[in-house]
């Protein structure tokens, strides 16, 4: 990293409030006032606990409400020596924005940024700055008036994530042209060996020389456009699409660890504090026509895979992949949800989702509850609602085991179905174009699989060990891309579940294990797998707790955070101060 910008050098040397924590909590308060910092299991329930997995114990939540005050969070923090894990919407999959256990040396306090939610427009709208917890969606409708779109305006914007997020995780790129979430401007915070934090101002603005001035600046959007520099950095991955469009090479097109998509913010997996990013825009495609595949055989959804790629003139947009298990457990699972964003928008989601935490928290208090109560009368209400989904598209569920949905920009529409027609006339498969209602439903229907899944294990859990949830990337040549697995792991699982983004072949693969079987020994049974296909893993989730991270990632982390003060533990690296434990094992 270069120098940074300025340096807060006001904390003494050796300073700690460790062996007295409500000194700590105390110094919080006085910074963002009292009902900010949430102390208490019950009160910070919702942001200990991971969306889909992970959860421990912290000392302290707490709420900054500007930069400034996220700031002098992490100076208390960093003099108090305590742990920091910053976190926006806590929307991961794989628990990295939550702690993972108690076995941690130091105090943790998550700093929590949703209620910095700005977004500054530049350059016409052709670069958006945003802070803090600023949302997908938040940011898609900023731009919808300028006929442009975010990086990423499907999946996970459906749940709230983050723009700061998916930044930090390279997550994304279900959007075949735009690629993982990328950007090399930034303005971050990281803390150096000595424990001292430094504010580097990455973002190609002029914000002034200290950190006052520079977060207070960039949250009033107080700078012009002179203040900005045009060749400081990329905003989002410029060479995913000719990259992906490479059928024969033998490497994923995108995976976590890829060392080109790993730089300061980008990847970092919260081993910094992102404060804002500056990122490209895109746009919106009008006109675009969803085409709906099905098929018994995986061989024909391989060879239009590798057409579309290499052949088409205008790449699709998006090209996403259910299988008719994943199929059915959405339709059955994920009915209340997309009932609810189809009803209500994306909107009312992170409101929803804090009311059932908060149900969730108290009936847990309460022994006399059966588990998971609040999912089992969800799913009892969804029963009751009429069917959800497009008839032609229950039919192919019907005839095929496998779907694909092609999203085709205008332009490229004769293209596309001149070449479907031609090669549905000598193969199993059929495919039909959707109408607009039918191809926005079909791609939600896709989308609340993951949330499925999810819901399954809850209501069952008298009968499933949990779930093996893999996010794989497939190399670009695999053309045997569907798993065929021994007769001994078969016999573990009571549920496959495969979806993902096609096109650039990754794979999110959730297995529902039988009780009574491990979880922990299935998984890395499956990873040994992947090992012997070349697959890389995780593609798009990050590392989380759930992952090893590889060589490269953890040195990239070391870089980033020489003292291990950010998100200790991520990609199962030490938790320990300075990761004292990794170099006595070396």
């Amino acid at each position: 990293m270069s120098p940074p910008v300025s340096t807060h050098s006001d904390i003494p040397r050796g300073a700690s409030y460790h062996d007295k924590p409500r000194q700590l909590v105390s110094a919080l308060v006085r910074i963002v006032k009292r009902r900010h910092v949430l102390v208490g299991d019950r009160a910070t329930r919702r942001y200990r606990t991971g969306f889909r997995f992970g959860g421990g114990n912290v000392r302290a939540v707490v709420c900054p409400g500007s930069l400034l005050e996220q700031w002098r969070v992490l100076v208390e923090c960093a003099a108090a020596r305590a742990t920091v894990i910053t976190q926006a919407s806590n929307t991961g999959l794989t628990g990295g924005s939550t702690p993972d256990g108690d076995d941690y040396d130091r105090d943790i306090v998550i700093v929590s940024t949703r209620r910095i939610r700005k977004i500054h427009l530049v350059d016409s709208g052709r670069q958006v700055i945003c802070l803090g917890g600023t949302t997908l969606h938040q940011l898609e409708r900023a731009l919808k008036p300028l006929n442009r779109e975010p990086h990423s305006v499907i999946g996970s914007s459906c749940i709230g994530a983050s723009v700061i997020g998916g930044i930090c995780n390279n997550s994304g790129g279900s959007l075949v042209r735009r690629g993982p979430a990328y950007t090399e401007m930034a303005v971050f915070a990281a803390i150096d060996s000595e424990g001292m934090p430094r504010l580097f101002n990455h973002l190609g603005v002029d914000l002034g020389d200290s950190p006052e001035k520079i977060l207070t600046r960039l949250e009033a959007g107080a700078f012009s456009e002179c203040d900005l520099e045009a060749s400081v950095g990329a905003g989002s991955d410029h060479n995913y699409a000719s990259h992906v469009r490479e059928v024969d090479a033998d490497s994923p097109a995108r995976y976590n660890a890829d060392p080109t998509r790993l730089f300061e913010a980008s990847g970092s997996a919260g081993k910094v504090m992102v404060f804002g990013v500056r990122l490209d825009t895109f746009p919106a495609a009008e006109g675009a026509k969803v085409f709906y595949i099905g098929t018994n055989r995986p061989a024909e959804l391989a060879e239009i895979r590798r057409h579309a790629l290499s052949k088409f003139s205008e790449l699709p947009i998006a090209g996403e992949y259910m299988h008719r298990h994943a199929f059915d457990v959405a339709e059955k699972y994920g009915k209340d949800m997309f009932l609810l964003i189809d009803n209500f928008g994306t909107d009312r989601l992170p409101t929803f989702f804090a009311l059932k935490n908060r149900c969730d928290s108290l009936l847990e208090q309460l022994p006399f509850f059966p588990k998971n109560l609040t999912d089992r009368l969800l799913q009892s209400i969804s029963r009751w609602c009429p069917s959800h989904l497009p008839g032609r598209l229950l039919e192919y569920r019907r005839r095929y085991e496998h779907h694909l949905m092609l999203k085709i920009s205008a332009e490229g529409v004769p293209e596309a179905r001149e070449f479907l027609s031609r090669q549905f006339a000598e193969s199993s498969g059929s495919f039909f174009e959707c109408s607009e209602d039918e191809g926005r439903k079909a791609f939600l229907h896709r989308f609340v699989a993951a949330s499925a899944a999810v819901r399954y294990r809850d209501v069952h859990h008298k009968n499933v060990a949990g779930i093996v949830a893999l996010d794989i990337a497939l190399k670009r040549n695999e053309r045997e891309w569907f798993e065929q697995l021994p007769a001994d792991i078969e016999r573990s699982i009571a549920l496959k579940l495969y979806y993902g983004h096609f096109l650039c072949h990754v794979f999110h693969q959730d297995y529902v294990v039988h009780k009574g079987h491990d979880c922990v020994e299935l998984e890395h049974r499956m990873l040994d797998l992947l090992d012997k296909r070349g697959a890389e893993y995780p593609a798009e989730h990050n590392v989380g707790h759930l992952y090893d991270a590889k060589p490269q990632l953890r040195a990239f982390y070391k870089q980033l955070d020489p003292c291990n003060c950010f998100n200790p533990g991520i990609g199962k690296t030490s938790k320990l101060f300075a990761y004292r434990d990794d170099n006595q094992a070396a």
